[in-house]
Order: C-alpha cells, then sequence, then structure tokens
C-alpha cells in the first residue's frame, strides 16, 4: 500500500511505551478517517479479514442510522475503501441481516485477491454472498457463515436466529427461531457449508451439546446455543462457545451475561470434541496457533485474566502481565511469530475512553495507540467497540470509532512508529 499523508495525528501523554526500564516514551501514532458522512460506517468484529491480500482495500459497511437495535426493515450496504485513490468507497451490495456487534459477517475469503462474503437474508432464509469485487459477480450460498478456513473452501455457521433470540444483538433480526418453544434441538446447530457447492453438514447439534455435563451436573433443562466460532490456523480445528440460560427473560435482562460459557473445540467432519475451556467463563479469544487458543477468561480457583489454552490436552498458561488488565479483543500480529498481541478495552465509569494497544509478550511491553472517547451514548447492544484488525502485512490497524464528531466511522492508524 502506498504511503499517504494522514489527516490527524493523535498525540496524548497517554500515547506511551510500558515496560520495566522502558520508563514513559511519548508516541505519536498517525491516524485518519478512511470514512465520512452522509452515513455512518464500521466493520465488526475484530477475527475476520478486512484487508485484502494487496493491503488497499478496506472492508465496510454504511448505514442511515444510530442509536438502536437492527429491524428487520433495515438494510445496510456494503462497501470498499480503495486506500490508493483518497479513501474511494465502492459500493457492492447490501444486507438485511446484520447486528451492531459482529456486522453481517463481511470478510475477504482467504486465498482470493477479489472475493468477499457477507451474510444476507432472502425471504425466510438466512444465506451468504460471496462477490468479486472487481467483477461483480455473485453467487448466493443457502446458508449464513460464521468463520471461514485458512484456505477458503469452507466455512462454519450456526442458527442465527436462535442467537438473536437467546443473546440479542448478535444475532439477526426478520426470522423467528423455528425451534423457540425447544430448550435444546436435535437436527440443528453448528454445520460445515462447501463455499464452492453450498453443501453443508451438521457438525454438532444443541442436543448433542446439552447431553454433556457440564462440571459434573447436567444441563439439559436449559435454553442451549451457540456463539463465536472460529477455525485454527491450518483447518484442522473449530473453537466455538456453547452457551445456555435456564430460562427465557425480556430482551434487556437477556442481553446481560446472566449465562453459563464453555469453550468446544472439534474436528471440521465434528469427530473428536473437546472442552477446552470448561471455566463457565470464557470471552474473547483468538487462536495461536493450529493447538492453541488465547482466551480472556477465568479458571477454576484462579483469576480473569488472558490465558493460552491448550487444545486435546486442557493445559492452561496465564500471561503473567499487569499490561492487560482487562477484557479486551484480541489478536495476533502477522509476520511477528506471535510475539505481539493488539488488544483494547471497554470504558468504564472512570474511564470514558477505549485504547487500542500492542502488547510484547516476550518483553511485556504496552505501547498505546490512542485514547478514543467512546461517546456516552453508544451504549449496550449499539455500542462501538473499537475492535482493533490488523492488515495483512502488520503495518496498519483499523478501528471502528465515533471519537471524530461523526458518528461511528473507520479509523486508519499507522502502526511504522512501532514496527519501523
Amino acid at each position: 500500500m502506498e504511503r499517504r499523508t494522514f489527516l490527524k495525528t493523535v498525540t496524548l501523554s497517554g500515547l506511551s511505551l510500558y515496560g520495566a526500564g522502558m520508563g514513559h516514551a511519548p508516541l505519536k501514532v498517525p491516524v485518519r478517517a478512511i470514512t465520512k458522512g452522509p452515513g455512518f460506517h464500521w466493520f465488526g468484529y475484530y477475527d475476520k479479514l478486512q484487508f485484502d491480500p494487496s493491503n488497499r482495500y478496506v472492508l465496510g459497511m454504511r448505514v442511515g442510522f444510530e442509536g438502536r437495535s437492527p429491524r428487520a426493515t433495515d438494510v445496510i450496504e456494503i462497501g470498499m475503501i480503495d486506500l490508493k485513490k483518497g479513501d474511494k468507497w465502492t459500493r457492492l451490495g447490501e444486507s438485511r441481516a446484520w447486528g451492531w456487534q459482529q456486522g453481517c459477517m463481511l470478510q475477504w475469503i482467504p486465498g482470493s485477491r477479489s472475493e468477499v462474503i457477507w451474510n444476507d437474508r432472502v425471504g425466510d432464509q438466512y444465506v451468504s454472498h460471496v462477490v468479486d469485487v472487481f467483477s461483480g459477480k455473485k453467487r448466493t450460498l443457502p446458508k449464513a457463515i460464521y468463520a471461514l478456513d485458512p484456505k477458503g473452501l469452507w466455512a462454519v455457521g450456526t442458527e442465527f436466529s436462535r442467537i438473536q433470540d437467546l443473546r440479542p444483538g448478535y444475532g439477526y433480526a426478520g426470522i423467528t427461531d423455528p425451534f423457540f418453544n425447544e430448550k435444546a434441538p436435535d437436527g440443528v446447530g453448528i454445520y460445515r457449508i462447501d463455499l464452492k457447492t453450498g453443501a453443508s453438514t451438521l457438525l454438532m447439534s444443541f442436543a448433542q451439546a446439552s447431553a454433556i455435563a457440564h462440571k459434573g451436573e447436567s444441563v439439559t433443562d436449559n435454553f442451549h446455543w451457540f456463539n463465536h466460532l472460529l477455525v485454527n490456523n491450518d483447518g484442522s480445528r473449530i473453537t466455538f462457545l456453547h452457551r445456555w440460560r435456564a430460562q427465557r427473560e425480556d430482551r434487556q435482562i437477556m442481553a446481560a451475561r446472566n449465562f453459563v460459557t464453555r469453550m468446544f473445540t472439534i474436528n471440521p467432519d465434528g469427530t473428536d470434541p473437546f472442552i477446552i475451556d470448561p471455566s463457565g467463563f470464557t470471552s474473547h479469544f483468538i487462536w495461536r496457533d493450529p493447538d492453541h487458543i488465547c482466551a480472556f477468561t477465568k479458571p477454576e480457583n484462579q483469576n480473569s485474566a488472558f490465558y493460552i489454552l491448550e487444545d486435546h490436552t486442557g493445559r492452561i498458561e496465564r500471561i503473567v502481565t499487569d499490561k492487560m488488565p482487562v477484557n479486551g479483543h484480541q489478536t495476533y500480529i502477522p509476520g511477528h511469530e506471535n510475539a505481539w498481541l493488539m488488544s483494547d478495552n471497554y470504558r468504564n465509569k472512570t474511564n470514558p475512553n477505549q485504547t487500542p494497544y500492542l502488547y510484547h509478550i516476550p518483553t511485556d511491553r504496552r505501547v498505546d495507540l490512542g485514547h478514543f472517547p467512546a461517546g456516552g451514548e453508544y451504549v449496550g447492544e449499539w455500542r462501538c467497540d473499537l475492535h482493533p484488525r490488523s492488515s495483512n502485512d502488520g503495518k496498519y490497524a483499523c478501528i471502528d470509532s465515533p471519537h471524530g464528531g461523526n458518528g461511528r466511522q473507520l479509523y486508519l492508524l499507522d502502526l511504522s512508529e512501532v514496527f519501523g
């Protein structure tokens, strides 16, 4: 990607490097808005490919309102930003299946220089579109997707209507769960879908998951769903969160964390399921390598923190540091052999800002990339988390933020001050 002048440089006293013996060194982080009004722009989750392989094109979504939950009639525009042509926005399509936090699962298909995928609703069915961003050619798959394998051959998905009923804001409006009154329906759950043919295979049903005891206790008499699916680095394992709550409540209460979580791993054919985190508290996570997951969780008799979880064995190792004290959205920066993590924080009553940062594991060093006011009206389901996402070469990061006074927009951060 060619170097361009950034419109704004964030220079705050809090932009500093933290580490033993390093003191307090100011750091200038160039940052610029790559979208603007009319309309509000964002990308969504942190574990999706937002940049194309050349790092020239950046995906995003546009909508004309903020401050409320999506309705079935609300349509968002899908687009692509050209960083070499003045951040030009190119319309790619639209979606009727989306949420504020994870969007419509928009992402580049790994291994492709031109194809992207996103979810949509057609009639009474959630589907996914595969679109060539240069030719406009489109094909539609009969199911919605959640995450892709690293070769771009298949995807995994689950029932978004059920997620919406049991964890509002993470599913999609428009289709009522056909198994609304069933606590753990059989025949539906997590599926794998071929991106070429659209053929799908059920990997684990809600009934199968609910039949597995939790810490020696039966959990069958609960409402069950799956969340946050992610394929590992070589496509050999899938991880997901299995969640349940004892009863249905009103929407506001259901949006709170009054549910139990455990993390599974499983083979792409549905065999060899393994509970990699039985704690009940698994939150955000990312695969470090094919056998290890970095997750924010709270193992039994231990504190909440970032841990490395080992697949098949259940061994856990805490990342021992005071530089990453709170939950965030963590990913590994490409090209640095898993030495650097990028994450952020939620605002709270004492800190109105959201801070994306880099953490160097070998030296216990933290680099704050900016302090961005979260905006008092961005709360609950329609909050605007930063969800920092790296370019494929690790030279840039992109965040969603409302700090510029123009509603939520996409911002590009230049990491050259850190990596040279």
